[in-house]
């Protein structure tokens, strides 16, 4: 499970924060010391750490439940008989959408599905796509972003 962390960690992170953040940077010598056991980069500290701090918090099976889930939902199929739209007509709210650009997990284009099938029904829609290179970890670490987007559409009435 710590092995599956590290690989699902890198996929929540984009390659230019995984650049920005560790680079090539080693984690305890000048040198390569070519090693398979220990951790060469600081990358692979990093990784290790999360995936046991991971493993420690999380249960095996609620962590594969969870992941079907996820993989499971469609809106589309569940509630609009294979149709975005349809599962979307009964929407009565105005809608605010939030994606990051570099988001692999929840990716900008989802967003602008939700968006283009919310408009086409007439209904009320905002999308705002964040420029940020943390991939689906922006949502936690851009708070300074969202925050004034959040703020004006809840202030506005309309």
């Amino acid at each position: 499970m710590s092995v599956a962390r590290m690989i699902g960690h890198i996929t929540y992170l984009s390659a230019a924060a995984l650049q920005d953040k560790f680079g090539r940077r080693l984690q305890f010598s000048d040198d390569l010391r070519y090693t398979i056991t220990d951790p060469e980069f600081e990358i692979e500290s990093y990784l290790r750490h999360q995936a046991d701090s991971f493993v420690k918090r999380f249960d095996a099976n609620t962590y594969l439940y969870l992941s079907r889930a996820l993989t499971y939902f469609d809106l589309a199929r569940e509630h609009g008989r294979g149709s975005l739209s349809r599962a979307l007509e009964g929407v009565k709210a105005r809608a605010l959408l939030i994606a990051f650009s570099s988001d692999w997990l929840y990716p900008p284009s989802g967003s602008r599905e939700i968006e283009q099938a919310l408009r086409g029904l007439g209904k009320p829609v905002e999308l705002h796509v964040i420029d940020a290179p943390y991939g689906h970890d922006c949502f936690l670490l851009e708070e300074a972003q969202q925050t004034p987007i959040i703020r004006r559409f809840l202030k506005d009435p309309q």
